[in-house]
């Protein structure tokens, strides 16, 4: 490598400087015969050196070549490319061009092709009857069994020999009170207060009196709790894993998600004693359980849910649980987007996702190592402009909604610059992020208007409540689906949905209940509930009871006041002369 001084028209060589061997001086006497051939001024031969002509100051002139040397004027370096300005990333490692790769407009092209048909499946079609087998889907003969077990160990340890066996019957009674309790938004109130006379409903005094409610919520378990400290060891979900799993894996196999698909994280209130209980300021609770959730973006289906349950039990840091979430719930699906917001999204999982055959769309963080700075800055760009960059897999969009503020977006199913024509001038890529962005938030929104979750400090006991309010939920898209003219044109049909839904949990508790309400709505609803027993016995009746007490016309001596009349000449007689008529549930 040399330094060359030229001085008006005589070119001379001062000196020259080897700087990786020494120059011979038969090279030197060959590079003074090539610059004396040279004639006049700027005839230098083609041999990589450039002149620097007239007015070209010494310090100028005097440059160094290395085939090693690189620009880093300015934060960011910008090369001519045959295609365009092409940006590098704030590490290197990424080249973005202005321009797109194809011209293809729009959304890329349908290279992954869902193989699945969006909407309930085939299995879940032909075991929907009603909407109680809609809801029963979601907890199968497995989970009910293992309810009732664990519910019957419990009752046995804590009440001893005095303790009546459960059954499902029970159990669905129970969840059938919890869920009207949620639609009455009574999830609140006081338990005493739902079974009141004043205050109350007469569907909860006419299901089970209030004792039973309350020795059902203290002793209903999901597991074995003297093996729990030995499992507790390896998985702080112990306490519910049984059934957590075996609901989560029915999630996908009764509905198909579309095309578009959202993960986001969900947080369920609960302020108890909880190892991996979670503080997010941002939620309206601020304290829970973190759950993280794939739904289906147009109908918040919950496809696949997963509870963070923080550090693992070896104590080490899960590295990349951004990417690993995404793919986790993501598992099954081929010919989908996913659209997640800027915790979740980074070019390598979109690099993960195409492996898999799926698309990625959400909103970037600006620290992003693969970003380039120029569309991060906002100096001097104007209100509602946009600045795009492109990979051949990978789009990024910069838009600035006010001044000096914008908002990054990276996709994978975008290939090309496209802006819609409104006055804010939105590009595509926000505009469809928008629609589909809210599957999750959507599906907390749903569940906390009708939720099921009563004050409890059993942190167990809320995540099974969630479960129940999603699988609700979940029901009531497969009900929809399945029979679109259900209430159409009714605004609060999921209201509609989950009353009918209650109901029909308590009616065989009801039916069966041999304990008769005091009060005289819970017994005229009682009544109607066994209206075949007028038929059977045609010397009873359904009509309304009296409200007032008036003594036994049986009785000659120290009569007796009752609220029972006979149902046939409709006069009072007490408990002693009446005549009590018992028979199965299948006669009923």
């Amino acid at each position: 490598m040399a330094f060359i001084k030229q001085e008006s028209e005589d070119i001379k060589i001062e000196e020259v400087f080897s700087v990786r061997h020494e120059e011979t001086e038969e090279q030197t006497a060959e590079l003074d015969i090539l610059l004396d051939s040279s004639g006049e001024e700027g005839g230098l031969p083609d041999c990589g050196l450039e002149s620097s002509g007239d007015q070209g100051s010494e310090s100028d002139s005097q440059t160094e070549f290395d085939q090693d040397y690189e620009d880093t004027d300015g934060e960011d370096s910008e090369e001519e490319d045959p295609g365009g300005v092409s940006y590098a990333s704030k590490n290197g490692e990424i080249v973005w061009t202005a321009t797109a790769p194809t011209q293809t407009p729009g959304r890329a092209p349908d290279e992954h092709v869902m193989r699945m048909t969006p909407g309930p499946t085939r299995y879940a079609c032909s075991l929907v009857e009603n909407i109680r087998s809609a809801f029963e889907l979601f907890i199968p003969e497995e989970t009910q069994k293992t309810l009732i077990d664990m519910t019957n160990l419990e009752g046995k340890r804590v009440y001893g020999e005095s303790w009546k066996a459960v059954d499902w019957v029970d159990l669905q009674a129970y969840i059938g009170l919890l869920l009207l309790a949620g639609v009455y938004r009574s999830h609140n109130e006081a338990t005493r207060s739902l079974w009141s006379a004043d205050t109350g409903r007469a569907i909860f005094r006419a299901t089970m009196s209030l004792g039973a409610f309350e020795i059902m919520t203290r002793v209903i378990r999901f597991d074995n709790r003297d093996t729990r400290p030995d499992r507790w060891r390896d998985d702080k979900l112990a306490a519910i894993r049984n059934i957590w799993d075996t609901w989560v894996e029915n999630l996908p196999k009764m509905y198909h998600p579309g095309q578009e698909v959202t993960v986001d994280e969900c947080l369920v209130p609960f302020r108890g004693r909880c190892s991996f209980k979670q503080y997010m300021p941002s939620k309206p609770a601020r304290y829970g359980i973190k759950i993280w959730a794939a739904c289906d973006a147009k109908t918040s289906y919950a496809y696949n849910l997963q509870i963070y349950t923080g550090k693992p039990a070896n104590g080490q840091r899960d590295e990349n649980l951004a990417m690993r979430v995404v793919l986790d719930m993501s598992a099954g699906l081929q010919g989908h987007t996913i659209t997640c917001d800027n915790y979740f999204t980074s070019y390598a999982l979109g690099q993960e996702l195409l492996k898999r055959k799926l698309g990625m769309l959400g909103t970037v963080r600006k620290n992003k190592p693969e970003l380039p700075s120029a569309l991060v800055k906002t100096r001097g760009r104007e209100k509602f402009s946009s600045v795009f960059a492109f990979t051949s897999t990978h789009t990024l969009v910069s838009y600035c909604p006010k001044t000096n503020k914008n908002v990054l977006l990276m996709s994978t199913v975008h290939k090309k610059a496209t802006v819609s024509t409104g006055e804010e001038r939105r590009p595509d890529v926000i505009l469809d992020y928008n629609k589909t962005k809210g599957g999750v938030d959507s599906l907390d929104q749903m569940v906390a208007a009708y939720t099921c979750k009563r004050k409890s400090n059993r942190w167990p006991m809320v995540v099974f409540s969630n479960m129940l309010d999603v699988s609700a939920l979940n029901a009531f898209v497969l009900w929809s689906e399945i029979n679109p003219a259900w209430n159409a044109g009714k605004t609060l049909r999921r209201r509609i949905f989950l009353e009918e839904l209650g109901k029909a949990l308590v009616s065989p508790q009801i039916e069966r209940r041999k304990g008769v309400p005091r009060g005289a709505a819970s017994l005229r609803m009682l009544n109607q509930i066994r209206q075949p027993y007028s038929d059977v016995f045609p010397g009873t009746s359904t009509a309304t009871p009296p409200t007032k007490r008036k003594r036994c016309h049986v009785c000659t001596s120290n009569r007796k006041k009752t609220s029972t009349v006979c149902g046939k000449c409709r006069e009072y007689i007490c408990k002693e002369h009446s005549v009590t008529i018992t028979f199965c549930h299948k006669c009923m």
